[in-house]
């Protein structure tokens, strides 16, 4: 397994991935070197067929501030296509954690800045504390959040998106809750338990079936019917049907017994 500097990587014996954003002395501020260990231990967890989720977490007492002040500082003398070239490596980033093809949850506390929304915002489930605090805070520094945009929109929707993007308004864990960027919030000492609480009930599922339910959803998107779509479900749940893993859960369904992947 790859060593990493600013990020950390566990996996378990049930073959859980947590990725943890591990700068915690500069708040896991986001800089050139994150961000590529981020890109790459991304591939290395997307080309492992054994993973069966990921959770994405951040060290100390901040989940991320975003990016980092002397990393933007050095952007700042930066030409166009060296920008261009650093907007594409954040790109890469957020496209990669999108549609990485297991379950990825986002665990949050303290504070989510600017990118860091992006990150949460990628994940297929994200949860936190009430006190957590989030900002798309770029347009106080005169940026834009660019490159999380799609993702964030796709998250909250674009009226919340417009707000908080325009304004860079501070809102707590229970305003993402209600927007809908966080599914649950928790007390800061109730975190890690539901934490555990979402592991084991992933733990339940056939890996396989997350992984086709994951690919067709993103198929699916707002849900606007086609007749290639309707063709595409009823080939997905056909091919599910007989495969290894949907004939061993119809089974021990049918004989009242766990499946082999508990």
């Amino acid at each position: 397994m790859t060593h990493y500097s600013t990020v950390e990587l566990e996996v378990t014996l049930n073959n859980v991935a947590t990725v943890w954003l591990n700068r915690p002395d500069k708040n896991n501020a986001f800089n050139a070197q994150m961000i590529g260990e981020l890109i790459s231990v991304f591939r290395e967890l997307r080309d492992d067929p054994s993973v069966r989720f990921m959770v994405l977490r951040g060290r100390g007492k901040h989940f991320s501030a975003g990016a980092d002040l002397a990393w933007m500082q050095a952007s700042a003398a930066l030409d166009y296509q060296e920008n261009l070239k650093d907007a594409h490596e954040l790109g890469e980033l957020m496209s990669l954690l999108h549609h990485l093809p297991f379950p990825t949850l986002a665990v949050v506390h303290g504070g989510a800045f600017g990118g860091a929304v992006g990150l949460a915002s990628c994940c297929d489930i994200a949860v936190g504390t009430h006190d957590a605090i989030f900002s798309l805070s770029e347009v106080r520094i005169g940026l834009v959040p660019a490159v999380i945009s799609p993702y964030v929109v796709k998250a909250i929707g674009q009226r919340a998106t417009r707000r908080y993007a325009l304004t860079a308004e501070r809102f707590s864990g229970d305003c993402a809750q209600k927007i809908g960027l966080l599914a649950e919030t928790y007390q800061s000492d109730e975190l890690d338990r539901a934490v555990e609480q979402l592991t084991d009930a992933l733990l339940l599922n056939s890996p396989q079936a997350m992984r086709v339910a994951k690919s067709l959803l993103e198929r699916v998107g707002n849900g606007v019917l086609s007749p290639e779509l309707r063709q595409c479900t009823e080939e997905t749940i056909a091919t599910v049907r007989v495969s290894s893993e949907g004939q061993e859960g119809l089974n021990a369904f049918l004989q009242k017994r766990k499946p082999s992947w508990v």
